[in-house]
């Protein structure tokens, strides 16, 4: 297939490098290269604020609402360059903040929402973290027992949610909570925007196993937000959640593939460094994750078609999350297998991005970065729904197959 973007495209092209050039330091190597992780978190946040006063976050958002107006081809070559100069795409909580509530309050916000939210998401006034997964509603996300009670004006909320990521410095989070309990198990669920910075919001950073604390739970007491913030109607949060799935799965189907291209780039070049790409073996996994990557490629150049034609994600999104998941838990495996006994002692700090791959620019021969990365893989195959889950979408409502035996 050959790719050939339109004269419109190449022109914002050339407006991103011309950013690159006059924003990037003269030495500039990746933000991968920085090795002071405070440092490397600091140039993050900077470069954010670049990147929204050149008009380079929400490039598809209405112009009416601080976006460029553009199109999804345009956010790909965005990713292009920015990945090829070994750039931040955005924030560090951004994958919440822009690709999902972002896009979901464009999708079901009212007029008053939209003007108010989108504008202070794109100027990182307000950071958000989402509210979904609870200890006993996980995959099983309709079984929250989370509740919200109307009190005159406002919704006092009560209840737990946990692997909340980036909650910590969030001072926004959209939350499913329970508004009917009398309802059946998909009903009488609404979709809060609360405030987290108030006395009945309690969040606890959780430490997993790569050393970062970037997983949270949060206890909500008593907790309130107004009346007015629930986005879709109350009692209807489960198809505006399944939408935000859809977004949080597939909205980033053409953009994902760039990242993983440049990682693997880096692992080809960790081989020759270690003196192992001619070995058959590791040539024959290679160049098994090297076609996975171009399948992977053309799957985003697919979901981009339909983007551009104005369809939104469905639950096809679901064939993309279970292909580029697992094959990260493969990929990373065999970084490690290469890397060897080194991997057992790594050095330098490692990925600042807890979820996908990691940071651009980074030096290929990382051991911190390589063992981070495998770290977080492992989670990519249960957060945004399980292997399982997705596996479930795809026979039942793509393929139309019988459904599995509901249990009470």
């Amino acid at each position: 297939m050959d790719i050939v973007y339109p004269p419109e495209a190449e022109e914002f092209r050339a407006y991103v490098r011309q950013v690159l050039a006059e924003e990037l330091p003269a030495d500039w190597a990746g933000v991968g290269a920085i090795a002071d992780r405070a440092e490397a978190l600091a140039f993050y946040e900077s470069w954010r604020a670049v990147l929204a006063r050149r008009g380079l976050l929400g490039v598809t958002w209405p112009v009416e609402y601080g976006g460029a107006g553009l199109s999804a081809l345009h956010q790909v070559v965005v990713a292009e360059e920015l990945t090829r100069a070994g750039a931040p795409t955005g924030g560090i909580s951004d994958m919440v903040s822009i690709k999902m509530i972002g896009n979901i309050l464009l999708l079901w916000g009212t007029e008053e929402q939209k003007k108010h939210f989108v504008p202070r998401i794109l100027s990182n006034e307000h950071i958000w973290c989402q509210g979904f997964s609870e200890p006993e509603a996980g995959s099983d996300l309709a079984g929250l027992r989370t509740r919200a009670v109307l009190d005159g004006d406002e919704w006092v909320i009560n209840g737990q949610k946990i692997w909340t990521s980036q909650a910590h410095r969030a001072n926004w989070i959209f939350v499913l909570a329970r508004t009917d309990p009398d309802a059946s198990k998909h009903r009488g669920i609404s979709f809060l925007l609360v405030p987290v910075d108030q006395p009945g919001v309690q969040v606890r950073p959780i430490r997993t196993m790569n050393g970062d604390s970037d997983f949270c739970e949060v206890f909500f007491d008593n907790a309130r937000t107004a009346a007015d913030l629930v986005l879709g109607p109350v009692n209807g949060g489960w198809k505006v959640a399944k939408s935000l799935l859809g977004f949080e799965r597939g909205e980033e189907a053409s953009t994902m593939p760039i990242l993983f291209r440049a990682e693997l780039d880096r692992l080809i070049e960790l081989a020759q460094e270690r003196g192992v790409a001619q070995d058959p073996v590791i040539r024959q996994r290679l160049a098994w994750c090297h076609c996975r990557v171009e399948a992977m490629r053309h799957l985003g150049y697919r979901v981009l078609t339909q983007y551009l034609k104005g369809g939104t994600p469905g639950p096809e999104s679901s064939v993309l999350k279970l292909f580029w998941s697992e094959y990260h838990q493969a990929v990373t495996s065999l970084a490690l297998e290469i890397l060897g006994p080194d991997a057992l002692a790594p050095e330098g700090r490692g990925p600042l991005r807890t979820l996908r791959t990691d940071d651009p620019g980074v030096p290929p021969g990382s051991t911190g970065s390589w063992t981070g990365t495998y770290l977080n893989a492992r989670a990519g195959t249960i957060y945004a729904g399980a292997s399982e889950v997705q596996r479930n979408i795809l026979a039942e409502t793509v393929l139309g197959l019988p459904r599995e035996p509901a249990v009470a």
